[in-house]
């Protein structure tokens, strides 16, 4: 929801899809400079506390957006003076990300035994494509009804459920291999096993370049304005779409599990996502848009249940604070980096050809991958 709501504000205020790119820049830098240090503070603490902590900063950031989009805030700044409060507030959401994220990855693997752990990675997905769809689609109703600066108030609410929820859960042991080692050591042992396994960093590498290039999501509110023409409501349904059609795919994978060719699968719904995206940019038909972006969330989901996989199934206890920070580091800060990209992009050439060349990239990727990668390829679990 916040996603959402700060970027159709922000693009109300500045009419540019670019400024929507900074915000993706403002959360990716603290997220991808803290990224490993918060590996190695999360492997040396309990995972809950630590998440319960970011929770609630996070709820103090929902509060400055609530502040900022009060007509009397906003009534003492010109346009170009407001959107610098938003990258500043979202610079600290990053730093949040980067500590939050990765523990909470951790955190599923001490609650459930391993011989079912694949079972709790797809759940885990699934609540939290439930919740972004539930979000992105909520939020465009939230804005045509009831307005920007009111929907902050509901976000702070559901923040402060969250923390509620999780304080139930109760405090789990730490589990260290060897206290003695360095920051800076403990950091480099993490890289390196990333690194070293080569399945775990194709599939990662993958997907940091597809999410990169087809970050066609950045781009939803210039589309939904002034290709499409369609108000926040229709805007809140575009964004959900990818969303939308994740969850549908994971549930399915769910009952019917992937199993076998799960590497060959992994490189072709990628190749498929480049193309939904191409598709997206060349329609002009909402109806179409939509049904496009549903299609690569579908094939997002796939990709999403592997890897996921991949990253529990790989990773020792006391590492999966470092390298579920790697993978934030290289998949997660890819969102913002990508948001990013698509925001300067569409300044370069406009929206449409950004699109366009963004899901030609990421074919370009898949192919590659399936050229390059054949440890992955020919993976199974």
């Amino acid at each position: 929801m916040v996603a959402t709501v700060v970027a159709y504000q922000l693009f109300q205020i500045t009419r540019s899809s670019f400024a929507i790119g900074i915000v993706g820049l403002s959360e990716f830098v603290p997220v991808f400079l803290l990224a490993l240090y918060a590996g190695y503070r999360i492997d040396r603490s309990d995972k809950r506390t630590l998440l319960l902590k970011g929770i609630i900063s996070y709820s103090l950031c929902v509060l400055a957006l609530i502040v900022v989009t009060a007509p009397a805030f906003t009534s003492r700044f010109t346009a170009s003076e407001l959107p610098a409060f938003f990258y500043v507030i979202i610079f600290f959401t990053g730093i949040i990300r980067a500590f939050a994220g990765p523990a909470s990855n951790a955190l599923i693997a001490q609650l459930v035994p391993r011989n079912i752990l694949h079972f709790a990675a797809s759940i885990s997905s699934t609540t939290w494509l439930g919740a972004s769809i539930l979000g992105h689609a909520s939020a465009g109703f939230m804005i045509a009804f009831i307005g920007v600066h009111a929907s902050f108030y509901l976000i702070l609410a559901y923040v402060l459920i969250a923390a509620l929820i999780l304080s139930k859960i109760e405090k789990k042991p730490v589990v260290l291999i060897n206290v003695t080692v360095k920051a800076w050591e403990s950091v480099k042992e993490g890289l390196r096993f990333v690194f070293r396994h080569k399945i775990l960093l194709g599939a990662i590498s993958v997907d940091l370049f597809a999410v990169l290039f087809g970050g066609a999501v950045a781009l939803i509110p210039e589309f939904a304005d002034r290709v499409l023409n369609v108000g926040p409501i229709g805007f809140g349904w575009l964004n959900a779409a990818i969303d939308i059609g994740s969850i549908i795919m994971i549930i399915i994978i769910t009952f019917i599990p992937l199993r076998k060719n799960q590497g060959k699968i992994l490189l072709m719904v990628v190749a498929g996502f480049g193309a939904c995206i191409i598709l997206f940019g060349f329609s002009k038909l909402y109806v179409l848009s939509f049904i496009a972006l549903l299609l690569a969330g579908m094939l997002d989901g796939i990709s999403v249940v592997i890897r996921s996989t991949i990253l529990q199934l790989a990773t020792p206890d006391e590492m999966r604070g470092r390298v579920s920070s790697v993978n934030s580091m290289f998949i997660n800060s890819s969102n913002e980096l990508g948001q990013f990209e698509s925001g300067f992009m569409a300044r370069a050439m406009g929206a449409v050809p950004s699109v366009i060349f963004g899901g030609c990239m990421t074919l370009i990727v898949a192919l590659v991958a399936w050229w390059k990668a054949p440890a992955l390829r020919k993976f199974e679990y």
